[in-house]
């Protein structure tokens, strides 16, 4: 999703463009009404107004400012400590049992 400002801007001009022209096809509403669509991951500008409507709406509550929701960072937990990372062997050097080459690797 854009930002909630974005949005808003994006959800604004389409409303006062069909207001001001009706259903009538201008390329600027095709425009607003595409990257609105793409913006909220739909086909249908009735469902891209509801689904941006919601969001603009979710993000007022979430946090209680204009900049919108406040994103949570998360933690990926730590691989294995690199002594533990098995290493590419040397030229001339075996692989462990087990293991092949990749298709195409010369040995």
């Amino acid at each position: 999703m854009p930002l909630p400002t974005t949005l808003r801007q994006l959800v604004t001009e389409y409303e006062a463009l069909t207001a001001e022209h009706g259903a009538s096809s201008s390329q600027r509403l095709a425009d607003l009404a595409y990257t609105l669509c793409v913006s909220t991951g739909t086909r249908e500008i009735t469902d891209a107004l509801t689904v941006a409507q919601s969001y603009l709406a979710e993000s007022a509550v979430g946090c209680g400012s204009v900049a919108g929701p406040v994103l949570q960072r998360r933690t990926v937990p730590a691989g294995p400590p690199p002594s533990a990372v098995p290493s590419c062997p040397e030229d001339g050097e075996r692989l462990p049992d087990g293991l092949r080459p990749a298709a195409g690797l010369i040995v």
